[in-house]
């Protein structure tokens, strides 16, 4: 069993080191228009993901829950201005579903903007939404937002998931890059970000149990550490997870002592702090992220065993 001192560690100090980097979670008004307005979003609706999750799981000490809340309150208040650059960015591009996904996680923990939501609920009602064409791990996780909101999924969730890698559990040994990103989301979407494990079809449980400590092995080998957080979270996602301790004491090594967890390897040779930021913030959201989901799926096993 997995030290659990030592998992809810990880996921303390890589807020620390969030809350002492809010300031890298900037949009950029003036972007040149081949990069995009809305790029500079993803930063802020994973926080506001990871930071939902942290309270929803309730294993977060009291510092940990002042932090989280200041972060988002920072990025609505301060990054978002108070939710007027997510309108921006919908009259930049009318059907994009990105300003409401970002909204959402910060709707759900009691911010407003009633605008947007009027123009979700139009976007929803125009064919056009449900024809964008993308990824379907990604399409999967628009039903799954769609669900949230109170709308109808279009298409079902099911629908979507079947045209997923990891529907069609395929050779195993051929996840790589980006094949291993596409699985991990497909669990989160389907768990809903860990909340529901009994959401995940049997069958993709057992795949995934199968086979789960096999990519384990090969992504802490190859100190891929951003993926290997995010494996470590499905594992927590799973009904039974192995809390595989190798992979995270190897994770805990790479931490950095300020709290910032390596992408790959090692931090990139940079005095730039964006550029620092931009390559650290994933892999340190996705530390928290895994740190509270595993702390709470153990706490449970605890008490369900005593």
């Amino acid at each position: 069993m997995t030290d659990t001192r030592l998992v809810h560690t990880v996921g303390a100090r890589a807020l620390e080191w969030l809350w002492a980097h809010r300031d890298g979670f900037r949009l950029e008004p003036d972007v040149d228009p081949e990069v995009g307005f809305l790029e500079r979003f993803k930063p802020v609706g994973e926080l506001g993901v990871i930071c939902s999750v942290l309270f929803r799981e309730g294993v977060a000490g009291s510092r940990q829950a002042r932090l989280a809340r200041g972060l988002l309150d920072h990025a609505w208040r301060e990054v978002l201005d108070g939710g007027r650059m997510l309108l921006r960015g919908q009259h930049k591009e009318p059907l994009s579903p990105i300003p409401w996904e970002v909204y959402l996680p910060f709707k759900e923990l009691g911010y407003d903007l009633p605008d947007l939501e009027r123009h979700a609920l139009l976007n929803h009602r125009l064919d056009s939404w449900a024809a964008l064409e993308t990824k379907p791990n990604r399409r999967l996780g628009l039903s799954a937002f769609q669900r949230r909101s109170g709308l109808t999924p279009r298409p079902h969730e099911q629908e979507a998931l079947a045209a997923t890698w990891l529907a069609r559990t395929p050779e195993p040994w051929t996840v790589e890059g980006h094949i291993a990103y596409d699985v991990t989301h497909t669990v989160f979407h389907l768990t809903r970000w860990g909340e529901d494990p009994d959401g995940l079809p049997a069958r993709l449980a057992d795949y995934l149990a199968a086979w789960l400590p096999v990519w384990l092995d090969d992504w802490r080998d190859l100190r891929h550490w951003d993926l290997l957080g995010e494996l470590l979270v499905v594992d927590a996602c799973l009904p039974r997870p192995t809390f595989d301790e190798a992979a995270w004491e190897a994770f805990a090594g790479a931490q950095q002592p300020d709290g910032a967890m390596p992408a790959v390897r090692g931090l990139p040779a940079t005095d730039d702090a964006q550029e620092l930021f931009d390559v650290v913030y994933h892999p340190t959201l996705v530390a928290a992220f895994a740190s509270t989901l595993a702390t709470s799926r153990a706490l449970s096993d605890l008490a369900h065993a005593s």
